[in-house]
């Protein structure tokens, strides 16, 4: 629960925070108009069309829809929550946070946390001192050995070994004062099924620590050595527990994300021996995921390092199928997308341990874009002896296709394809115009939505966000604003901010940017955002924004009207000719409600 206290300090915060030195961190921003303006960073995009308004503490994006302040700018750059750039934010002007008073529960579950954090870190010494120092390990030395994996990789990702013991990992730790409950809440040990106690659950493998970006242990993978059961699967990882999670994690990032800071450039592998290796082979901007499909979590992760990514996962078929499974999660996520298909059916791990670095480092500069990749593999399955196999194929590829915003780049592609599946560039380009329309209809950036507007609906839309306007800076127009319309000639989002207005002035208490960022949804803060930076700076007082606020309304009210108008017109239709006196009643309603739209004198 928020407290007072906890209020003053994101208060205080705020008013030393300037979203233009914040903003320029990371977005390059130029002035213009009387505001500055930039390339979004939260999508790839040629044209500037990020906006930032000093003066009213805010920005936004014109072509994804992000938007608010400045906070919310360094939760959505940053990837942390709406508190945590706050406190981020107060650490770099040197504000100190205040004290905060646990409950007995968020207490209990600090210190459960800390003691899973601390069991982990213990396991992997444990591990590590066994792969490195005991006789039992010489069976895990020689496998890294004969896979490449130096003593420097061995130290830097701090790998183990668990020997062939039900209970090894066990008796270390409740010997440090660990419950079997408490180990078995990290997946380092589980109960026996026909009997009481518990039994170690990796054995007999080499250990991987799986780390947090903090470099904190949360969870292992483990790699079989011999076994002669073929049900005991090859790798295993860790269940998921409360600090593990493996669409929120990607192996190898603590260690990497500087040089792909540096770089720009991530590279993706299915496996985390396939990042040891290249890793130990000097290929260092690597992350792997951990048996799992690649996730928009995972994308945010790396895109606050880098915008390039490039994949290499195996190239047997369920790699390449992993492959186009992620491209589209990417792209979506506004990175410059990339694919490396390993030659000789090769992954990763075998490929560099054979061809070494250099060999590699070939591959990456010749990666095939994403397009050239969907394209190919498309092409290597498609059944081009027919017309209806061409068509097939390219409605396969054209979803990528339209991800290209450079024109001209997608016109040579179109021509390429053409070339590739003997179609006519007719027929390819009317495929490519239907496709187009289908899915700008389903989804357009809110530029071209306002662009589509006719001139009724836009007078709508700038109504609706004028009222809003005079609503955030003048909570007494609520009442009047309540009296003349109904909620409904308001769109969702909109209805969500005059409800919470009316709330916070029940309660006797301003909604300000930094509540509304907090409480409010993305897309209910990016809309309130692009509102306020579209207006005057306070419409109060002002004698054209109280005009413009008043013609809003009648605006609304004449479309309010004008509806009515139109269902009193239909509904007397009905009744013609088997009622001709409810034909003429609501013919009579009909004509008191043009009298009441022609009344209202909108100003010019």
């Amino acid at each position: 629960m928020r407290s007072a206290e906890l209020d003053e300090f994101v208060e205080r915060v705020n008013e030393r925070t300037d979203i233009y030195s914040v903003v320029s961190r990371y977005v390059t921003l130029t002035q213009r108009s009387g505001r500055y303006w930039g390339r979004c960073p939260f999508h790839n995009e040629k044209t500037a069309s990020f906006s930032v308004s000093p003066e009213k503490g805010l920005f936004y994006c014109f072509g994804c829809g992000a938007g608010g302040n400045a906070f919310k700018f360094l939760s959505l750059i940053e990837n942390i929550t709406y508190f945590e750039a706050v406190k981020l934010q107060a650490q770099r002007l040197g504000i100190d946070l205040p004290e905060k008073k646990s409950s007995p529960e968020e207490e209990r579950r600090r210190r459960e946390e800390k003691s899973l954090f601390k069991i982990n870190e213990f396991a992997q010494d444990f591990y590590h001192e066994c792969l490195i120092k005991t006789a039992r390990g010489e069976i895990g030395r020689k496998y890294l050995a004969a896979r490449g994996i130096t003593e420097e990789t061995i130290e830097t990702f701090k790998l183990g070994y668990a020997a062939d013991d039900w209970e090894n990992l066990l008796s270390n730790l409740t010997r440090r004062g660990f419950s079997p409950e408490q180990i078995e809440k990290v997946g380092l040990i589980a109960g026996r099924k026909n009997s009481s106690g518990f039994y170690d659950r990796f054995r007999g493998r080499i250990m991987i620590p799986i780390n947090d970006v903090f470099g904190h242990a949360v969870g292992f993978g483990g790699r079989i050595l011999k076994s002669e059961d073929d049900n005991i699967p090859k790798y295993l990882n860790t269940p998921e527990t409360e600090i593990f999670n493996k669409r929120n994690l990607l192996f190898g990032l603590d260690k990497s994300n500087r040089i792909i800071g540096s770089t720009g450039v991530a590279i993706v592998v299915e496996g985390y021996m396939d990042a040891i290796s290249l890793f130990s082979a000097g290929i260092k901007n690597v992350v792997a995921t951990l048996g799992t499909a690649f996730t928009p979590e995972h994308a945010k992760l790396i895109l606050k390092y880098a915008r390039k990514i490039i994949f290499c996962y195996d190239s047997d078929e369920a790699g390449q199928r992993a492959t186009l499974r992620a491209l589209p999660i990417v792209q979506a996520a506004g990175a410059n997308v990339f694919v490396i298909k390993v030659p000789e059916g090769k992954d990763p791990d075998e490929f560099v341990r054979k061809n070494g670095k250099a060999a590699f480092d070939e591959l990456i500069k010749n990666a095939a874009s994403l397009v050239d990749y969907r394209m190919n593999y498309v092409l290597a399955r498609a059944d081009i002896s027919t017309i209806r196999g061409k068509v097939t194929a390219f409605r396969e590829i054209l979803p990528v296709i339209a991800g290209i915003k450079n024109p001209s780049v997608r016109n040579e592609y179109k021509k390429k394809i053409a070339s590739a599946l003997a179609l006519d560039e007719q027929l390819v380009d009317d495929e490519w115009k239907k496709f187009s329309s289908n899915a700008n209809a389903e989804k357009q950036s809110p530029v071209k939505k306002i662009k589509s507007l006719s001139t009724d609906e836009l007078l709508i839309k700038e109504a609706q966000e004028s009222i809003l306007r005079m609503a955030w800076h003048d909570e007494e127009t609520l009442d009047y604003i309540k009296f003349h319309l109904p909620r409904e000639i308001f769109t969702e989002t909109q209805r969500e901010i005059l409800s919470r207005l009316e709330e916070y002035r029940k309660q006797g208490k301003r909604l300000t940017q930094i509540s509304a960022a907090d409480e409010f949804s993305e897309e209910v803060n990016a809309e309130l955002s692009r509102i306020l930076i579209d207006g005057a700076d306070d419409p109060r007082g002002n004698d054209k924004e109280l005009e413009l606020f008043y013609d809003s309304v009648d605006i609304l009210r004449r479309a309010v009207l004008q509806k009515k108008y139109e269902t009193l017109l239909a509904e007397a239709d009905e009744y013609i000719p088997s009622d001709e006196e409810t034909y003429k009643e609501k013919v009579r309603e009909s004509l008191k409600v043009r009298n009441e739209i022609n009344k209202l004198k909108i100003s010019n």
